[in-house]
């Protein structure tokens, strides 16, 4: 059986002896059985109290099977382990004291096969990820299929597509890997790993050719994004105050240097200069992007995350994800009742570790967007979930949105507790008093449906009468907080959440309410 090109020759399934395979194990597992990649499993910290090394072997093997995997692919070798110690046994059991790694090392090289390649052919390299230097640009890394890498002589870029004539180009920087480190180097032979600066355009998946006689290799299947959200310039009347990057030209390289080494994130124009298109692999990606863009000192607004269509058989499928979540036994109807209403359904329930059970849950990829801070917030922090893209389905129709409507701040001003004493009757606030707010801001969440346009900075009247009634404390529930993640998922189409360094805010994407009518008559 053929195995298809990639960085590495084999595997290895480093598994915890106590904790067993972990949700994100199969999805990374079944990546490499994809590519038939021969694997040893080590079990590692068998020298733990807890552990149940002949237990978790049997989870390892029935994770095989459920992913069916080939025959040569389960008769793979098994190792035990120490890390810390440095010390391993081929096997189940205990290394002994005065054992170290050979074992695991000697198991390697009799398990993974050399690389192949003739080291006097025509080049061909296949490069495999992305990197970026603040110094060289864009790095390609990869690895020598056949012939030798030479710093100094010309190559060829061959892309995607057949019609586009390969790049060429010298080779002016090539660096090579010992350890960690990435040093320069001479030439790359035959199954070596290489970094290439000095080539802007290259993508994952295009090859590195012999200059006269370029021939380029089968490209690797990268997964495309699902969903995508816009990046914008923060417009609120508090911009400015926090963010040192306020600017469409900042936030654009910023995502530009992302889109760099980070080969899942795409970008794309919009019909204003000011607003980013930004799509990623799924939601968590995204809101990783925004928070780090946010401690970096950036100012931005951003939108709902929608999923990407895709138009197949001439129906159109939305993306389907699949999450493996790991909950405590008391909380499994809380995964079940979440999942019914955003279209889910469970595919598998099994025991996990001891009171705890593993549920396997396909949903459309926009009804999981906020489950995970939904679920944490169920389970007070307790589940474990690791999601991953499980194709295509038909659109799946209308998912439930939001019960509240948004209370709408309708003047600029500061937060006092007076009105929010008498707001927090009528919902459910996000915000205390002595905080900023403007006309636009969403400052909580109606108990009914409809929009809200209330006075937040509304003061007390001063008068000489007094009464034991108006006179009494007033005393505030404290306010929800509002993260990120649970912003992004709050919003509606019409709404935005505000991100700077050190505030996260919902507004309007109209401020003023004749806007929003205006706004919302012309899409009547």
């Amino acid at each position: 059986m053929e195995r298809a090109l990639t960085l590495v020759d084999g595997v290895l399934l480093l598994v915890d002896a106590a904790e067993g395979p972990m949700p994100q194990t199969r999805y990374v597992l079944s990546k490499a059985l994809a590519r038939h990649l021969p694997a040893v499993v080590v079990v590692n910290k068998v020298d733990r109290a807890e552990a149940r090394t002949e237990a978790v072997v049997d989870e390892i093997y029935q994770l095989f099977f459920d992913l069916e995997a080939a025959d040569e692919h389960i008769e793979f070798p098994i190792v035990s382990s120490i890390a810390r110690e440095g010390r391993a046994v081929v096997g189940i059991g205990v290394p002994e004291p005065d054992a170290d790694l050979s074992p695991l090392l000697d198991t390697i090289v009799a398990t993974i096969p050399a690389p192949a390649g003739d080291s006097a052919a025509p080049l061909q390299a296949l490069v495999t990820n992305l990197d970026a230097s603040d110094y060289l640009g864009r790095l390609a890394i990869g690895r020598v299929v056949e012939g030798t890498l030479r710093s100094g002589e010309q190559v060829a870029l061959c892309h995607a597509s057949e019609d586009e004539p390969p790049l060429r180009r010298r080779l002016t920087q090539l660096l090579g890997f010992t350890g960690l480190q990435r040093v320069d180097v001479a030439e790359r032979t035959a199954g070596d790993l290489f970094v290439v600066a000095g080539f802007p355009e290259v993508e994952i998946g295009d090859t590195l050719a012999d200059a006269v006689n370029p021939k380029p290799l089968p490209r690797i299947e990268v997964d495309e994004p699902v969903l995508r959200m816009t990046f914008g310039v923060n417009t609120s009347p508090l911009a400015g105050k926090d963010g040192r990057f306020v600017t469409s030209r900042q936030i654009r390289e910023r995502l530009e240097r992302e889109v760099l080494g980070n080969v899942s994130i795409r970008i794309g124009a919009t019909s204003s200069p000011e607003v980013i298109e930004v799509a990623g692999r799924g939601e968590l990606q995204l809101a990783v992007l925004i928070e780090a863009m946010r401690r970096e000192g950036y100012e931005l607004q951003v939108s709902r995350p929608e999923v990407i269509i895709r138009e197949i058989d001439g129906t159109p499928h939305e993306p389907l994800e699949r999450a493996v979540v790991d909950v405590p036994d008391d909380h499994v109807g809380t995964v079940t009742q979440a999942v019914a209403p955003r279209k889910g359904k469970v595919t598998d329930l099994r025991p996990g570790d001891p009171g705890r059970t593993i549920v396997t849950v396909e949903a459309p990829a926009r009804g999981l967007i906020g489950f995970r801070s939904l679920l944490m917030t169920a389970t007070r922090g307790t589940a474990l979930i690791h999601q991953h893209h499980a194709g295509w389905m038909p659109w799946a129709g209308a998912l439930p949105q939001r019960t509240g409507g948004a209370m709408t701040a309708d003047r600029q001003g500061t937060s006092t507790g007076f009105a929010l004493d008498n707001l927090q009757k009528r919902g459910e606030l996000f915000i205390g008093p002595g905080v900023d707010v403007y006309e636009g801001m969403i400052i909580g969440e109606a108990s009914r449906p409809e929009e809200m346009v209330v006075n937040p900075a509304k003061g007390k009247q001063l008068t000489n009468i007094r009464t034991h009634q108006a006179d009494e404390a007033i005393k505030l529930k404290p306010p929800r907080e509002v993260t990120l993640e649970s912003a992004i998922e709050w919003i509606a189409d019409d709404e935005l959440v505000e991100v700077t360094p050190k505030a996260i805010r919902v507004r309007k994407r109209y401020l003023t309410e004749s806007e929003r009518k205006l706004a919302a008559k012309k899409q009547t």
